[in-house]
């Protein structure tokens, strides 16, 4: 089955502006996603040269609200520029959406997660606050009791979270969103256009008419 390699960092606002497209791309092409929420700035950052915002120089922090404001207005996505909890630690959320998919699938760790990511740039939630955390996955469709099942069981996604992030350095990932179809790289939601050529050649249909 074709499948995606979705390498996602749930505090990244280019991650949430890329979620529900490759989700629909996935479900237009006939994909199977498989979602690996990574340690990005804990474990990637510093074997792939990257950095923190706030040690990036003035002139490329500078560059991005350009660009954040851009894709917001493109995509007409609720967005913060600069909401009030970020950075914001995503290493509890990215357990928690392993621990959705683990026990009730992909499809509901991915709505999950788009709430996560919408919680952050367009409600300016903090994702660290296991509270929060609890509200969204009720929002997401889930009882107070499973939201508070799955909270309190995260602590069984570390080895899976740890294992993505070993994923992600081994097919050498530096940045989030990054998709891995059969081997191929693509990194950034900016990229789907892209994304989407290789899955219509593989699936064998052709693209939607432009």
């Amino acid at each position: 089955m074709l499948t995606i390699d979705y390498y996602l960092a749930p505090q990244s606002p280019y991650t949430y502006f890329g979620h529900a497209r490759i989700f629909a791309l996935a479900n237009l092409y006939g994909a199977k996603i498989n979602l690996k929420p990574f340690d990005l700035g804990g474990k990637v950052f510093p074997v792939s040269g990257g950095v923190p915002l706030a040690q990036r120089p003035a002139q490329r922090q500078s560059y991005r609200l350009f660009e954040l404001t851009r894709w917001a207005d493109h995509l007409q996505l609720p967005f913060n520029l600069k909401p009030k909890f970020f950075p914001v630690a995503g290493d509890d959320a990215s357990r928690v959406i392993i621990r959705v998919d683990q026990d009730h699938g992909t499809e509901s760790a991915m709505k999950f997660a788009h709430h996560v990511m919408t919680g952050v740039w367009g409600q300016e939630l903090n994702i660290a606050d296991l509270a929060v955390l609890h509200g969204l996955l009720v929002q997401s469709g889930f009882t107070a009791d499973q939201a508070q099942h799955l909270i309190d069981s995260r602590a069984q996604a570390q080895a899976r979270y740890d294992a993505n992030s070993a994923d992600a350095i081994q097919a050498q990932v530096f940045g989030a969103p990054w998709f891995v179809i059969e081997g191929e790289p693509f990194w950034g939601q900016d990229r789907l256009d892209f994304v989407e050529r290789k899955l219509a050649k593989l699936s064998g249909q052709p693209l939607p008419a432009q």
